[in-house]
Order: structure tokens, then C-alpha cells, then sequence
């Protein structure tokens, strides 16, 4: 019998399968255990000149980012003791299950993040990889940015190679077609204009249905008979709505011709699997990148904290930016603590062997 050839994507999930019980273990062993693991391996340097030597010579680099590159922007992160919007948590409101409950909460959510983030701006971090990425270009070599954040300011900084794996918060998703489509309306649409409090005692948004965009006389008749020939994956969001809160299907319309369905943000919610699409970018990246660099993330959040053990796994230097360790640092050859707006410019500047154009 012939071997079965093992595609790149099989040896993607094969070695996924090998790391996440690994950086796990390292997680949930007692103190003893914990110390003993950290021994069997060697120690990340912190030296800067010995990364430098590094990135001069990297023809392909992987920039993985997570929360902590956008932190000094002031973006909220919805984590932890403070992170609440009203009287939810961030997990409460990002699932499919919420979404089908109650729409117009969930997007009152969204509206408030997309608001907020339209006032923020991409901090020296953000703006050291752009630069990096637009030097390095005009030399031959190649910077991808591959981001578990949905605020775009790597967009906003200058970022073109961006693979963002979470999604965005200025792209909806139509529930009906599936089309998706930038959007950076403010507000995405005329019945959320001062909606999306964040204080606990906010109530929910109760606006009259012939209030709401796109309704034309008659919509409320329209709507019932829509209701009844809607695909069953979108039933469960008509037919669990609250009669005090604004229907979904009249905050955001599809614009495809002859849809009209209704739109849900384009983000990867808890429970919901990222698109393969985008894995499928993710995975070639690392395959050819000969240097990757881990910028303000946690490295606990799956699928996204095996991508740099992966890619360390087969002998590639990967850098680790972030304010503490992190489960993973141990398996890196680099760890630079402190803020990524101190520690990455420096480390992404122009090196001394590089060729000015």
C-alpha cells in the first residue's frame, strides 16, 4: 500500500494537534512542574543587537499582534474585572446565541466599539511595522501582519499585507448571502445615532419600527411575510426577538442586488470557527517566513497561540514583544518585555546594512 501524502495543511493541523497539549501542559502544571518545564528549555535573550542581526538578514517576516499592540491606543480589551459594557461581559455578547436573542443588543455593542475606535489613532508600534513593512519592500523582502485584533489600526497606520483572523469591526457579514462589505458609516445606520451607552443603567434601545432606516409604509406587513420565507439559519434571529429592542433586520440591510438580508459584523464570535480562507493565508506565511515576531499577545488564545510555537518548532527565530511571559516565551529565542510602543520601533528600525533607496 502506498503512503498517503501528507498535504501541508494536514502537517498544519498534525503539528496543531502536537502543540496545543504541550503549551497547555505548561499552563496547568502545578508550581514544581511548571519550574521543571521552564529548565528544559533555554532561556530567550533579551539582547536587541542579536535580534538586529537577525532581522538584517530575514527575506520573509511574520508579524503575529494581538491585544496588547493596540493597548497604548486606549482600546478597551473587554477583559477581566472591568471589562464590562453595561451589564455584560464581552463573552456574553460576541456568540451566535446572543446574537440570536437579542440582535439589537448585540449590535448597540458593536456600535459603541466602532464608535470608539473611530477616534483612536495607531500608536508607535503600529506605526514602526508599517514603516518597516513599505522599507523592506522597496528591498525585496516581505512583512505580513497577521492580527487577532478587529480595530484595524494596523489598516489605519499603512499596513497593506494584513491577515486578520478575527475579522473587523468596520466589515459586515450578510446572514442571508454572505456577501461581505467594508463599512465605516457613523453610525452604521440612522436608529443606533446615540444608542450603545456602555453604563450599566442603560436600558436597551426601543425605537418604533416606522423610526427605523429603510422601513417604508407598509414594512410592518412586509417584514411578517419576509420573516416566513427567511433561510433557517437566520429563523432563530427573528423568532427570539425582544419587542422592546430594535430589529435587526431594520439596523443593517444587505445592499446586494435583490437581497436585502440582514448584516451581522463581520467577527469571528466565541464558539464559531475562523475562515478557512484566511487560515489557509495564515498557514502559507508561516511556511516561508524565515523570522517571526509575537507582538502583544497572550499566546492562550487558540488557534492563534500555536502559530508561532509552529513556526519555532522548525528552527526559525521567533521574538517575542510583550509586557510579561507568556506560556510560550520559553519556546522563543527572543523575549523583549515593556510596552510594544518602547520596545518595537527600535527593533523594526533601519538597519545599519541595509540599502537606502
Amino acid at each position: 500500500m502506498s503512503p498517503v501524502k501528507q498535504t501541508p495543511m494536514c502537517l498544519f493541523h498534525c503539528a496543531a494537534r502536537r502543540l496545543v497539549p504541550q503549551v497547555r501542559c505548561g499552563l496547568q502544571a502545578s508550581s514544581a512542574k511548571k519550574h521543571k518545564f521552564c529548565l528544559e528549555m533555554a532561556r530567550p535573550s533579551s539582547n536587541m543587537a542579536d535580534f538586529r542581526e537577525v532581522f538584517a538578514k530575514a527575506k520573509h517576516i511574520a508579524i503575529i499582534t494581538g491585544a496588547g499592540v493596540s493597548a497604548e491606543s486606549g482600546v478597551p480589551t473587554f477583559r477581566g474585572a472591568g471589562g464590562f459594557w453595561r451589564k455584560w461581559q464581552a463573552q456574553e455578547l460576541a456568540t451566535p446565541g446572543a446574537f440570536a436573542r437579542n440582535p439589537s443588543r448585540v449590535w448597540e455593542f458593536y456600535h459603541y466599539r466602532r464608535e470608539v475606535m473611530l477616534s483612536k489613532h495607531p500608536n508607535s508600534a503600529h506605526i514602526a511595522i508599517a514603516e518597516c513593512e513599505k522599507r523592506l519592500s522597496k528591498q525585496g523582502r516581505s512583512v505580513v501582519v497577521i492580527t487577532q485584533n478587529i480595530d484595524e489600526l494596523h489598516r489605519k497606520a499603512g499596513t497593506k499585507h494584513l491577515l486578520e483572523i478575527h475579522g473587523s469591526l468596520f466589515k459586515t457579514r450578510c446572514t442571508s448571502c454572505g456577501n461581505v462589505a467594508a463599512n465605516y458609516k457613523s453610525p452604521i445606520c440612522p436608529a443606533l445615532a446615540g444608542k450603545g451607552a456602555p453604563d450599566p443603567d442603560t436600558e436597551d434601545a426601543a425605537i418604533p419600527v416606522e423610526d427605523l432606516p429603510q422601513v417604508e409604509e407598509g414594512a410592518g406587513r412586509a417584514v411578517k411575510e419576509e420573516r416566513q420565507d427567511l433561510p433557517r439559519q437566520d429563523e432563530n434571529c427573528f423568532g427570539a426577538l425582544q419587542h422592546d429592542a430594535v430589529p435587526l433586520w431594520c439596523l443593517s440591510r444587505c445592499e446586494e442586488d435583490g437581497c436585502n438580508g440582514l448584516l451581522r459584523p463581520h467577527v469571528v464570535w466565541f464558539g464559531e470557527a475562523l475562515d478557512p480562507g484566511v487560515l489557509t493565508a495564515v498557514e502559507k506565511e508561516l511556511d516561508i517566513c524565515d523570522l517571526c515576531l509575537v507582538v502583544g499577545t497572550s499566546s492562550v488564545v487558540y488557534p492563534a497561540a500555536m502559530f508561532a510555537p509552529q513556526v519555532s518548532a522548525r528552527g526559525v527565530p521567533v521574538a517575542e514583544f510583550n509586557m510579561e511571559p507568556t506560556p510560550a516565551t520559553n519556546r522563543f529565542r527572543f523575549h523583549f518585555p515593556g510596552p510594544c510602543g518602547t520596545t518595537l520601533p527600535p527593533a523594526l528600525a533601519r538597519h545599519e546594512s541595509e540599502i537606502i533607496s
